[in-house]
C-alpha cells in the first residue's frame, strides 16, 4: 500500500529490464508511455506526435509496425525520436526483425501469433543480442479462441494463462527480457487480472485499461483501474489508453501518478469544490492559476502542493497545509507559503503575486527567471 505520507511500502518485487535510456521494474519509478496513432507510414506526422508526446512527459513511445511500408521508415523515425521507441507487431516475425535491426528499445508482440516454434526463436535471439525487451501484450478483446471456449469468455484466469503460455514460449528459447501487461476495457476484470498475475512471476507489468473510451470516461476508468494497482504497489509502467489524439493521454497518466506522489517533482493543484460560500470570481481564480501552473516547468525532485480555496471555512487550513495557497473571502484572500501568511490581497492580486513566490522560490532549480507566468511549457 502507499502511505499517506507519500512513502512507498509493499512494492510488488520485479525484475529490472531497460527500454532505451528508461528503467523499468526494480525500484525504478513507474514510467508513463503512449502510442502514436498516425499510419506509421507517416514519417513526418508520426514524429511530429512523437515530439508532441516528448513535450507533453511521454518517457516511452510505441508505434504500429503493421507492413513493410511502416518498417521501412522506421529508421528515420528513430533517428528523430527524442524517446525510445517500442515497435508493435503482430503475426509476421520478419517485421520483427527488421525493427530490431532498425534499433528500436522494444518490441509488443505476443509469441504465439507469429508462428512456428523457429520464428519465435528468431526473434528472441535477435532481441536477445541487442537487450531489447519484449512486452507479451494480452487484451480481453484479442483471447485465443481456445481459451475462450474454456473458461466462458474473457475472464482474469483466461487472460492470466494466455501470458503465461506466451512467456514460457520466450522462455523456452532462453530469453527473459520480458515485460507484461493483460488490458481489458472493464475495470474489475483487469484488476482481478493483474492482482493474479502478479504473485505469479517477477517480469515488470505494463498497466492499463484499454479501449477505456473517449476523454471524458477514458480517464476516470483508468484513474480507477490503474490508481488502484499502483495503490496496491503494483505497476512498473502504464499507459492511459483514451480515443483520439494521444497528448491528453499522457496528462492523464501523470496527474494519476501526482495524485499517489508517485512522481519526484511536479506541481500538485489543490482546490475548492465550491459551495454557497464561494464568491463569483472563485472559478476564475482556480482556472487562471491552473493555466499558470501549466506554463511552468515541473519542480525538480519534489511535489509542490499549491492550494487554491474559496472560503474561510477550510481555506486557511488547506492553505496553511500546502506547500502555497491561497484562502478567499469576500473580494480579498489570504496568502500562504510554507504554513505561513504571507499577505492578505484584493482578489485581483493574488495569482500575481502567488506566481511571484514561485517565480523567487523555484528560479533557482527550475523555474525561468523572468516573469512566473511566462514559464516554457511544462509539467501537464
Amino acid at each position: 500500500m502507499i502511505q499517506r505520507d507519500g512513502g512507498e511500502a509493499g512494492r510488488r518485487a520485479s525484475r529490472r529490464i531497460w527500454v532505451g535510456s528508461v528503467p523499468v521494474g526494480g525500484d525504478a519509478p513507474v514510467s508513463v508511455q503512449s502510442m502514436t496513432n498516425t499510419p506509421t507510414a507517416d514519417q513526418a506526422g508520426t514524429i511530429e506526435q512523437i515530439r508532441r508526446l516528448a513535450l507533453a512527459g511521454c518517457q516511452i513511445v510505441r508505434v504500429a509496425v503493421p507492413d513493410e511500408t511502416a518498417a521501412a521508415v522506421l529508421p528515420a523515425i528513430l533517428r528523430a525520436s527524442p524517446l525510445p521507441l517500442i515497435a508493435d507487431i503482430h503475426f509476421d516475425y520478419r517485421l520483427a526483425l527488421r525493427s530490431l535491426a532498425a534499433g528500436v528499445a522494444g518490441l509488443r508482440l505476443n509469441p504465439g501469433n507469429i508462428g512456428a516454434a523457429w520464428k519465435v526463436g528468431e526473434v528472441a535471439r535477435a532481441a536477445a543480442e541487442r537487450r531489447v525487451p519484449i512486452r507479451i501484450g494480452v487484451n480481453s478483446g484479442s483471447l485465443e479462441k481456445r481459451l475462450l471456449e474454456r473458461y466462458g469468455g474473457p475472464t482474469a484466469a483466461a487472460l492470466v494463462e494466455s501470458a503465461l503460455f506466451h512467456v514460457r514460449l520466450l522462455e523456452e528459447q532462453g530469453y527473459g527480457e520480458i515485460k507484461i501487461s493483460l488490458k481489458a476495457s472493464r475495470v474489475p476484470l483487469m484488476l482481478a487480472a493483474y492482482r493474479r498475475i502478479a504473485g505469479l512471476v517477477d517480469y515488470p507489468l505494463h498497466l492499463g485499461v484499454t479501449e477505456a473510451g473517449l476523454p471524458a470516461q477514458g480517464v476516470v476508468k483508468s484513474a480507477v483501474g490503474i490508481g488502484t494497482l499502483l495503490a496496491e504497489g503494483i505497476g512498473d509502467t502504464l499507459r492511459v489508453s483514451l480515443t483520439g489524439d494521444p497528448v491528453p493521454e499522457v496528462a492523464a497518466a501523470r496527474q494519476i501518478l501526482i495524485a499517489l506522489e508517485l512522481i519526484p517533482g511536479g506541481w500538485q493543484l489543490i482546490a475548492c469544490p465550491t459551495c454557497g460560500r464561494t464568491g463569483p470570481g472563485f472559478l476564475g481564480l482556480v482556472e487562471e492559476v491552473d493555466r499558470r501552473l501549466r506554463q511552468l516547468p515541473a519542480p525538480a525532485g519534489r511535489t509542490v502542493i499549491v492550494a487554491v480555496m474559496g472560503c474561510v471555512v477550510n481555506g486557511p487550513g488547506e492553505g496553511r497545509a500546502a506547500d502555497y495557497g491561497i484562502a478567499c473571502g469576500g473580494d480579498a484572500g489570504v496568502l500562504f507559503a510554507a504554513g505561513e501568511k504571507v499577505a492578505r490581497l484584493p482578489l485581483a492580486e493574488l495569482v500575481d503575486a502567488l506566481m511571484e513566490l514561485l517565480r523567487r522560490d523555484w528560479a533557482g532549480r527550475s523555474l525561468p527567471a523572468d516573469e512566473a507566468g511566462q514559464g516554457a511549457a511544462g509539467q501537464d
